[in-house]
């Protein structure tokens, strides 16, 4: 098994640095862009034609990374997918061309929001861009009988998001968990985000994630309030303990996947981080650990979708099926080393690498996913303010 992971830069990193008046605070939308407005569709008012019965084609576009590799030619077809194509017939034109969740909205949202093809099929997007998405309409709705493995083996903490509370719309690639990691060589155990924001041997050595939902979800723990749900004036608490943290010279820089290097090295003692980052820092490290904090661990996915206009609707849905096979979940989970959402892919994972079969950061047990919580879906003008907000909050 090859960990590559520490080779991904950005794969989660959202928007940074962008201006008030990018976001359009006084008026406009995040959902205009090159003076064509995105509006709403729906189902009646943007009909899509599924051409998989003539065509056995499919263009999925997916983050850098996030499918296994043939160890031996990075650029051949990845091996699950060469494996899908063979079984199925279907060609699929794979590309890894969502580098950040509101890029690749900008990419699409013109397209999208007027009823135009977005020259895919399918792609995958983090929880609260997904929720976006289908809230405005953009996105086809799955036909369930033809993703029979996906409602039999679907984790069942990943079943019924308030935002697509019977995956009509949507079906986790893979998850993760968002908590805190340390160096064991250059400081003692960070238990809690509490510690993370306030002890003193900690200052000007920890970084923070610039994911808003991420950072803001323990903000939001530390008042006493509920990420999965809360108000303007809760969020406005948070934000103030966000900047006042930011003052007092605590964190030392707001990060991507690139906090790696720097705890990696020492250069930094403590961070908010991915698990899946962890995993393949501890292959080489063993000072490096995962802390469950105190105020729990942020859960999210990241979910393929087909858009409208998508002229591959049940090719697509074949691909869903297939990765939702315990055995290929359990290939691909050895690969890229996040949270496998498919029940089985445990068990089958004793024959594929054993040394994982264990790993609560691939299979977490019902204690710890007990301890897990989402950020609250937004619509697209709460969204545009929060964003503001936070930006402005670290600097951005």
């Amino acid at each position: 098994m090859s960990l590559r992971q520490q080779s991904v830069v950005g794969r989660r990193t959202v928007l940074r640095g962008m201006s008030l008046s990018a976001l359009g605070l006084a008026g406009g939308s995040l959902l205009t862009g090159c003076g064509i407005p995105a509006a709403k569709q729906s189902a009646g008012s943007c009909v899509s034609t599924d051409l998989s019965a003539e065509q056995k084609t499919l263009i999925f576009s997916n983050w850098p990374s996030y499918i296994d590799e043939d160890e031996e030619n990075s650029n051949a077809v990845p091996p699950t997918l060469a494996a899908f194509q063979s079984e199925t017939g279907l060609k699929v034109n794979y590309t890894a061309d969502v580098n950040d969740n509101a890029e690749f909205y900008a990419k699409v949202r013109d397209q999208l929001g007027t009823c135009q093809p977005c020259g895919r099929d399918l792609f995958a997007l983090t929880d609260w861009m997904a929720a976006r998405m289908i809230g405005l309409g953009w996105i086809q709705k799955l036909d369930h009988a033809k993703v029979p493995n996906v409602d039999a083996n679907l984790l069942e903490q990943l079943r019924s998001p308030s935002w697509d509370p019977n995956r009509d719309h949507s079906v986790p690639w893979q998850s993760g968990l968002t908590g805190i990691a340390y160096n064991a060589k250059v400081t003692k155990e960070v238990g809690s985000f509490e510690d993370l924001l306030s002890r003193d041997d900690l200052k000007g050595r920890i970084t923070l994630l610039s994911e808003m939902p991420d950072t803001m979800s323990f903000m939001l723990r530390l008042v006493g309030a509920n990420p999965s749900n809360f108000n303007d004036a809760e969020w406005s608490k948070a934000l103030q303990r966000l900047e006042d943290t930011v003052a007092s010279g605590q964190v030392r820089r707001f990060t991507g996947n690139d906090y790696v290097q720097d705890l990696n090295a020492g250069n930094i003692a403590a961070c908010e981080a991915w698990s899946g980052d962890v995993i393949a820092m501890q292959a080489d490290n063993a000072d490096i650990k995962f802390v469950v904090p105190e105020e729990g661990l942020a859960l999210w996915s990241d979910n393929l979708m087909v858009p409208n206009k998508a002229s591959h609707k049940a090719n697509a849905e074949a691909l869903m099926n297939y990765y939702y096979d315990p055995e290929v979940a359990a290939t691909l989970a050895a690969w890229v080393n996040y949270i496998c959402p498919v029940q089985g892919a445990q068990k089958a994972m004793e024959s594929i690498d054993p040394e994982l079969v264990e790993d609560p950061l691939i299979f977490p047990d019902q204690e710890m996913l007990a301890k897990t919580f989402a950020f609250m879906p937004l619509d697209t003008n709460q969204a545009k303010l929060y964003e503001t907000d936070f930006n402005l909050a670290i600097g951005g």
